[in-house]
């Protein structure tokens, strides 16, 4: 007989609940979970596909060891002493930062990996951590940072509360949110007009979410910087500056307002494509809203000024009063493992940042991380401290990140790599030791990290739906196995005992002599599920142990398979702030000191023809082409072009073209599209599955073209070290 089981999609940052309808192990139905707490059971095509990756012939269930080149079946115990027997003598020889770990965006669905990674990370100790992170997202984590004193203190729109929104860069009618967790879209969009309120987005390309729109405006890829440095110069030259509420919790306002003297918007028109009139307008609106709000997302971090676009957003929340307030942007309030719920409220020690260097090129660290545009050069490069060995978790860098080839060219000169991952794919091919992970229907799960950026607060536990058949072990297990060779314990040691100490060992630095009573609190569960008791109960709706009864414990999650829901997001300042001050830092130095490189390019001439990566509902990351029910429909690899653009380069539409960067180029298939910016073109990211070595078998009939392969990895936001995807100058022509 049939069994119903309800599991959170793992597939996007939309998080939304799903009814699994399964019978002797196999899947039956997917639908959207209609009493779930957050999602209200909406799905987008994504969610459907878990049947496929769950049953896909080409994911790994065995580990695979390397031997004369070519990829053998082996046992977990074969695998986990091959690691042992090759890895600590790189260590032992060359130092710990001759390991390099990198680190995937399905990370962030791995409850194992998200909350045991870091366990491995502090018995490796070393500088070189690379992750997804930087080409994606870390300008706004550092901005926020700056100003809040949190990496992840990233305040989202309040949509279902407001009447206005000004969406810069992003498309959350494919995303459903990037650093905002928002299910259907669509449908709160839909909702918010039908309340009289409007939507405005500004983008290089007329998105999905600019179709549904109240207005949209072009603008030169890359210029963010530029209208909203006009945009706040208008607020304070028509005396629209109204912080509110917010004005006693400032430092910086009349340094910001000096910094952005040479901006109005008479002077950046023409630099970003927006008309002076449209940009004071775009000023004005916001500022009129009763409840109005400004997002940006992927196209404003992926550029030479993600940081300052980034941060300038969140200035033009805080001049308009929208920061913390009902239908502007909030701050939510994460179940468990949020770091600003932990500590003193109201005041911290703020983000450290550029604690250490790259070897190679110098990017600043930034929350731990280096830029993964730097990997391949520290591999490449000889000389101390060179990258000798490299584990990568659920990522495929070699796709994902700037000049893959140089990348992949590096990987081969490795002396060991190890791959935690579901596809032999175009990263994991290089590596000696592929460990499978599980299938997400196998596994339990809770948002660690997209509760942190949830529209509305909630709490969601996932047990597994899928009895696991493979014998393999938990992911977290893996890590922890991985520790224990790091530590000089061998592959067979108790990881039990182990988990026991390092999880003593933290309790021990946060509650000090309660530590061993909370130990036995958390029994009998075990690993990542101890670990998220833990989270949950000493969380800020939390059962705190005891002193708070009627509080949260995994228990209680555990037993509403729907989901809890912990209300609408409310205002948080100042107790969400963690600076040193106290205060939100509007104006941060390192901030003002990078607008000495806007000043300088405030009249370059734009480029005849520039490149800009999209999102797609079906292909948000490169392993998704592997199924089927995914990949089935019209070719989308395409390049997108303005009519006008294809004229004067003699292109046609479904035709072939060359497009070049330089020395390096790729031939598209295009796609003729009014949508677009004159002068702009765009192509998806995640594609070129026609490297040899791969086992996907679905990706490579039709593998499309890597936009990644002609961009340059050494091309960066200066200050978070950001990958720069957007504004590429390139030639189109039609190919031989």
């Amino acid at each position: 007989m049939a069994a119903v089981a309800r599991r959170i999609c793992p597939f996007c940052e939309a998080a939304c609940g799903l009814e699994i309808e399964h019978e002797d192990g196999k899947v039956k139905k997917i639908k959207g979970d209609d009493a779930d707490v957050f999602s209200a059971g909406f799905l987008c095509p994504k969610a459907v596909s878990l049947k496929d990756l769950h049953e896909d012939g080409d994911r790994l269930r065995t580990p695979l060891i390397k031997r004369d080149g070519r990829f053998v079946d082996a046992t977990w115990d074969e695998a986990y002493a091959e690691i042992a027997r090759r890895l600590p003598p790189i260590i032992e020889r060359d130092g710990r930062d001759a390991v390099a770990t990198v680190l995937g965006n399905p990370v962030s669905h791995k409850m194992s990996l998200m909350l045991y990674f870091p366990r491995l990370a502090r018995a490796l100790g070393t500088k070189n951590m690379y992750s997804a992170s930087s080409v994606d997202q870390v300008p706004k984590m550092l901005s926020c940072g700056l100003m809040y004193g949190g990496w992840l203190s990233v305040p989202v729109p309040d949509i279902d509360r407001s009447d206005y929104l000004l969406i810069v860069g992003a498309n959350p009618m494919v995303s459903n949110g990037s650093l905002w967790t928002v299910p259907d879209f669509r449908g709160k969009a839909k909702a918010l007009r039908a309340r009289g309120g409007r939507i405005a987005v500004i983008d290089p390309r007329r998105t999905e979410t600019a179709e549904i729109a109240d207005e949209h405006h072009f603008i030169r890829p890359g210029a963010d910087v530029f209208l909203l440095l006009g945009m706040v110069h208008a607020l304070f030259d028509e005396n629209l500056v109204m912080p509110g509420r917010l004005a006693e919790h400032l430092n910086g306002l009349e340094s910001l307002q000096a910094a952005v003297q040479p901006y109005a918007p008479e002077s950046v028109a023409s630099r970003c494509g927006i008309d002076a009139a449209t940009i004071r307008n775009l000023a004005r609106d916001l500022a009129g809203a009763q409840r109005g709000a400004i997002y940006g997302r992927i196209g404003t971090c992926t550029q030479q000024y993600g940081t300052l676009a980034s941060w300038l957003i969140d200035v033009l929340n805080i001049l308009t009063g929208h920061l913390d307030e009902e239908g502007g942007m909030m701050f939510p309030k994460a179940a468990a493992f949020a770091g600003n719920t932990r500590g003193k409220p109201g005041t911290g020690r703020g983000v450290a940042y550029g604690r250490y260097r790259s070897r190679v090129s110098g990017a600043p660290e930034v929350a731990g991380e280096l830029p993964v545009t730097c990997l391949a050069e520290e591999i490449d490069t000889p000389g101390p401290g060179q990258v000798k060995a490299l584990i990568t978790i659920a990522g495929n860098p070699v796709l994902s990140a700037p000049n893959g080839p140089r990348l992949a060219a590096a990987l081969d000169q490795l002396e060991f790599m190890v791959s935690m991952d579901i596809y032999l794919n175009e990263t994991s091919r290089h590596a000696d030791v592929i460990l499978p992970g599980v299938s997400p229907l196998e596994d339990a799960h809770y948002d660690v990290t997209f509760t942190q950026f949830s529209h509305r607060n909630h709490a969601r536990y996932s047990p597994p739906v899928l009895p696991r058949t493979s014998g393999a072990p938990d992911e977290w297990e893996s890590l922890l196995r991985l520790t224990a060779i790091v530590q000089g314990l061998g592959p067979d040691a108790d990881i039990a005992q182990l988990d026991d100490a390092l999880l003593r060992e933290d309790l021990d630095k946060s509650v000090g002599p309660l530590a061993g009573t909370v130990m036995d609190m958390l029994t009998p569960q075990r690993g990542v599920e101890r670990v998220l008791d833990l989270g949950l109960r000493s969380g800020p709706y939390g059962d705190q142990f005891g002193r708070n009864p009627g509080g949260l414990n995994l228990q209680k999650v555990r037993a509403a398979p729907s989901g809890i829901d912990l209300g609408a997001m409310t205002q948080r300042i100042p107790e969400v702030l963690r600076t040193p001050s106290g205060k939100i830092e509007l104006a941060p130095q390192l901030l003002l000191d990078d607008l000495a490189r806007v000043a300088a390019a405030m009249h370059e001439p734009a480029p005849e023809l520039v490149v800009i990566g999209r999102r797609q509902l079906r292909s948000n990351n490169s392993w998704m082409h592997n199924l089927p029910v995914l990949a089935k429909g019209a070719y989308r690899c395409t390049a997108l072009v303005h009519s006008q653009d294809a004229a004067r380069f003699g292109l046609a539409n479904g035709g072939s073209a060359q497009l070049r960067n330089g020395d390096r180029a790729i031939t598209v298939q295009v796609e003729i599209d009014d949508g677009m910016m004159p002068g702009v073109v765009s192509l998806p990211h995640g594609w070129g599955h026609n490297l040899p070595g791969t086992q996907m078998a679905v990706a490579a009939e039709r593998p499309g073209v890597n936009l990644n392969a002609i961009l340059d990895e050494n091309l960066r936001d200066p200050l978070s070290g950001n990958a720069v995807l957007s504004g590429i100058p390139v030639t189109l022509a039609p190919a031989d």
